[in-house]
């Protein structure tokens, strides 16, 4: 078998049952993420939202990233569940704003690759995978 530079056995990028394993059920999670992303562009005052930031954040950059993170996951779930056109592009969209952001701030990717490992604009939502996952395997930093 060759193995690519991009492949899922080169960069260990978990698949997404495994990298999903504990996430929040679908509508829980975009009612969080949908939640967060309103107190954030402040359309809504902080609140008792579970897993939201309440509050200044300690780190606003982290709060940030945990936002995009979780936003890019719940998008790359929505397009594994209907991989229609416009899931797909919403979740590579929301996959590589969360790549932009980790290349400004390296010192927050949580897993063992790098976002420019992921080269091709294609494997992004794999690196929004191997990040879910180390994420929640340090008990969700920034939350």
């Amino acid at each position: 078998m060759h193995v690519t530079a991009n492949s899922d056995e080169a960069i260990g990028a978990p698949p997404p049952h495994e990298a999903y394993a504990d996430a929040p059920d679908l509508r829980c999670e975009m009612h969080q993420v949908l939640a967060i992303g309103a107190q954030r562009d402040g359309r809504q005052a902080a609140g008792p939202v579970t897993g939201a930031v309440t509050g200044p954040p300690v780190d606003a950059t982290a709060a940030e990233r945990a936002w995009l993170l979780r936003r890019a996951a719940l998008m790359d779930r929505m397009a594994l569940d209907n991989p229609g056109p416009c899931p797909v592009a919403a979740a590579a969209e929301t996959a590589e704003q969360l790549v932009l952001h980790d290349r400004r701030h390296p010192g927050l990717v949580a897993g063992p690759h790098p976002p420019d490992a992921f080269a091709l604009a294609s494997d992004r939502r794999r690196y929004v995978r191997q990040e879910y996952a180390a994420w929640t395997a340090a008990g969700r930093p920034g939350t």
